[in-house]
């Protein structure tokens, strides 16, 4: 039933032992959840950003990996829903967001002053009144410069409640983070709310990277949004970069970042450090 539910009903679906083991799984995994922060299971990596114009790191996005016990590292993609669906990502999301900052905090102290780091707020954060007031307050508490915080924001989660996202995004803006909507383009949504939200970036997602190569049709998309996004003042990001071709592509039509597994994997904190000594950070001037 749950299948038939997810695939859009009005259609059947016959029962396999792997759907209960999955279900028995998941919800495991949903009791668990709640304990893996007090047990210390998730780990923080980080994925580089790559400007185009000088070949040194932009930023680094922080990802969020669970290792779990018994299963090993558990996908985001599987474990960030469940989180939603118990209620136990605002508490996640918190903690996501404050180790992000102290590390921002560290890499200032060991010379690394100029390296924006990037996390992500869910659709569960922004629904909450005081998520501003949060960011502001773990800004202060790391004592760091509010500019080297990225929010990131899917476009999905931000066209769930416009006007609320634009007012919360316009203080965080006000405040000196900044703003970059993620997997653009994968949402039917208006051109026209671009120039609404106060961004400084946006992320292409990978699909359309992906297909721009052989699809006439994912490269003029790409091309349309680089160059409204320029038009409108905001820099462009490419998702998923993963060979020359691409990277070359994404160079001639004028993208300003990329980021992807040509350049790197995510890493962990040690690996970041050697991977800005081989090739700088650009400075924010």
């Amino acid at each position: 039933m749950v299948q038939v539910q997810e695939n859009g009903g009005n259609q059947y679906s016959f029962y396999k032992e792997e759907m209960e083991r999955e279900i028995n799984k998941n919800y495991m995994l949903m009791a668990e959840l709640s304990k893996a922060l007090m047990n210390e299971e998730f780990q923080m990596y980080y994925h580089p950003l790559i400007d185009l114009n000088t070949g040194k790191i932009s930023s680094v996005e922080t990802l969020l990996r669970w290792k779990h016990p018994v299963y090993g590292f558990i996908s985001p993609l599987d474990f960030i829903p469940l989180a939603e669906e118990v209620g136990t990502i605002v508490e996640i999301g918190h903690w996501v967001l404050r180790q992000t900052c102290r590390q921002i905090e560290i890499w200032q102290k060991e010379g690394m002053k100029t390296l924006p780091v990037s996390v992500n707020l869910s659709a569960v954060q922004l629904q909450q009144g005081d998520i501003a007031s949060i960011v502001k307050e773990v800004v202060y508490e790391s004592n760091i410069e509010s500019n080297l915080l990225i929010i990131e924001v899917n476009e999905s989660v931000m066209m769930q409640n416009v006007e609320t996202t634009i007012n919360i995004l316009h203080e965080l803006k006000a405040f000196g983070v900044q703003i970059v909507i993620d997997d653009f383009g994968t949402y039917y949504s208006s051109l026209q709310y671009l120039n609404n939200f106060p961004l400084d970036m946006i992320k292409i997602d990978r699909c359309f990277v992906r297909d721009m190569i052989d699809h006439k049709k994912d490269r003029e998309l790409v091309k349309m949004i680089i160059e409204l996004s320029h038009q409108l003042g905001m820099k462009v990001i490419a998702e998923g970069v993963e060979n020359k071709t691409q990277l070359e592509l994404l160079r001639e039509l004028e993208c300003d970042e990329v980021q992807g597994y040509f350049y790197s994997k995510p890493m962990e904190v040690s690996e970041v450090e050697r991977y800005v000594k081989k090739w700088g950070v650009i400075s924010k001037e």
